[in-house]
């Protein structure tokens, strides 16, 4: 009996352990659950879930009002593709601003990032200057800047005279387009050069210093050091930049709202005239799924082949 009695005291020993053990892998479980449950409940409800119901939206014909949705597969794809011109002249005028904007924006926040790495006093300052219009809404900025264009720039140019301030700023396609590229870098460069200043402040100064001592120039200090140590924030500002400017749509509504004559329609107003102005949700949906995959392919083409650059410096 006492043999028995031992064992089972031994036994209650050995599972004492695997017990606690066994609690704290339920307390490490919900306490991961607790913290990750509500940013997954949220991300389902407003990305997933809406994402799953406008695919299924782009495979019916729904004005967005009322209660019957009528099936009809590809047909919305079918009709875009062949008959829709004005969405394709927005996806062209689109893929034009996002280059010229990317291209801008990113000069000007790489410039200043370089210029604010200097020993200047009034860096912190300028910093939070250069980073204010990117807190803007883009509803207000383009109402800001249309007063700006068609009035400030009117009253500029005939106190001065100079031909760049009396053009049809918002009246022409050609400028209207330059304009938004304007507006679009002054807002964005210097979120841009946020980024820039934290690769730039992270670079190791020895190596910046033994070039000067080689011989190296500014630069061929810029082209063959800083430039190739700051690559991954390159990949990072071509991707923010690149999606930013291909969602281009509140500035697109508040400028111009898609004029003259539709010639600056981002792809985005279109969608947005197409579902919610000609009340065809059904199309609308198909375009933004169109949308969405031509934005993810050049992303991800961007990204890998800049991180290719990243592996190669």
């Amino acid at each position: 009996m006492a043999v028995i009695a031992k064992k089972g005291t031994h036994a209650l020993r050995e599972d004492k352990p695997t017990q606690t053990k066994k609690n704290k892998k339920i307390r490490s479980h919900l306490s991961y659950w607790l913290f990750i449950g509500p940013a997954l409940f949220v991300f389902l409800m407003i990305q997933l879930i809406p994402f799953g119901m406008g695919i299924y939206y782009s495979f019916t014909s729904w004005n967005g009002i009322s209660a019957v949705r009528e099936w009809v597969g590809f047909q919305n794809y079918i009709q875009i593709f062949t008959n829709d011109p004005r969405f394709f002249d927005s996806f062209l005028f689109t893929t034009k601003f996002m280059i010229a904007a990317v291209l801008i924006s990113n000069a000007i926040g790489f410039t200043l990032a370089l210029i604010l790495n200097a020993a200047l006093k009034t860096k912190n300052i300028l910093r939070t200057v250069y980073f204010l219009p990117n807190v803007i809404g883009g509803l207000l900025l383009g109402f800001i800047w249309q007063f700006i264009f068609v009035r400030g720039f009117a009253v500029i140019g005939e106190i001065t005279n100079i031909g760049f301030f009396q053009q049809p700023w918002l009246g022409d396609a050609e400028t209207a387009f330059w304009g938004l590229v304007i507006v679009f870098a002054w807002q964005i460069s210097g979120y841009m050069m946020v980024i820039y200043v934290a690769a730039l402040q992270g670079l190791d100064r020895s190596l910046l210093e033994a070039a000067k001592i080689d011989g190296a120039n500014a630069f061929q200090l810029l082209r063959k050091i800083i430039i190739p140590l700051v690559l991954p924030a390159f990949t990072i500002c071509l991707f923010l930049t690149i999606s930013m400017a291909f969602k281009l749509f509140d500035l697109n509504l508040a400028l111009t709202g898609g004029g003259p004559y539709n010639s600056t329609e981002s792809v985005a107003l279109n969608i947005y005239n197409e579902a919610f102005t000609m009340n065809n949700y059904g199309i609308g949906s198909a375009k933004s799924f169109i949308f969405f995959v031509i934005v993810a392919v050049v992303t991800i083409f961007q990204v890998s082949l800049t991180k290719k650059r990243e592996v190669e410096a």
